[in-house]
């Protein structure tokens, strides 16, 4: 991350929002959802370079008080400074494949989708994306898009599941998902791993109808309160 900071960014102070880094419709959800009042700069008052985060308002604020989304989100926002170069030249022709691990980590839902409109990012621009996550949120969207893709769905829908205004830019992204192929394997904790790619809520296999046990709880919670409901009116 340093290197990213002295190297990648330069040494001026504005970190983000950053007017040559990422395109301003996928910056606005960021500011809105994951940063709010804040811009993140660079700050050398202590003679030692950090990050902060600094608004209007009060001192700047360093790395230790952010909030737990905060902390976990700006190492992935620098990754992807470097993924997805300013210039002419659309990726990082060395890398064919990205990992991002947990990017729900200590996010509101709404903050897990700006995150996702990343990865959509990455893959118009061409990366092989895999992401690890214990958030049905993050499965919500791509099975969504997955049914999009088997009956016939448009990019106007897309754009309405992210949250994303119409924009040459956007309209490119949600052809980019309408053409992606995804998949989903859940991993057993006795080392097997199985495609659950179809999503499918009504399957029978537990495995894949709970989502591989994200939607377990929520199901059983549902369950218990239609049984006491059910209870009461017969009471």
């Amino acid at each position: 991350m340093h290197w990213i900071v002295q190297n990648e960014i330069g040494l001026d102070e504005e970190v983000f929002p950053r007017r040559n880094r990422l395109s301003a419709v996928l910056r606005k959800p960021l500011e809105e959802h994951i940063f709010g009042e804040f811009e993140l700069r660079t700050d050398t008052s202590t003679h030692q370079r950090r990050l902060v985060l600094q608004s209007n308002a009060g001192p700047p604020l360093p790395y230790l008080v952010w909030s737990a989304g905060q902390r976990e989100f700006v190492p992935l926002l620098l990754g992807l400074y470097w993924l997805l170069p300013p210039s002419k030249t659309p990726r990082r022709w060395d890398f064919d494949s990205v990992v991002i691990e947990e990017p729900e980590a200590g996010l509101h839902p709404n903050g897990i989708g700006a995150v996702i409109n990343l990865v959509m990012e990455l893959l118009l621009r061409g990366y092989r994306v895999c992401v690890s996550t214990h958030s049905p949120h993050v499965l919500d969207i791509f099975w969504a898009l997955r049914f999009f893709q088997q009956n016939n769905g448009q990019p106007k829908d897309v754009l309405s599941l992210l949250g994303l205004e119409a924009t040459h830019k956007t309209k490119q992204l949600a052809k980019a998902a309408l053409a992606g192929d995804f998949r989903t394997y859940y991993f057993a904790r006795n080392g097997k791993v199985r495609d659950i790619s179809r999503l499918d809520p009504g399957s029978e296999d537990i495995v894949e109808g709970g989502w591989g046990g994200l939607t377990e709880f929520s199901g059983r919670v549902g369950d218990i309160v239609a049984d006491v409901a059910n209870r009461n009116e017969k009471s």
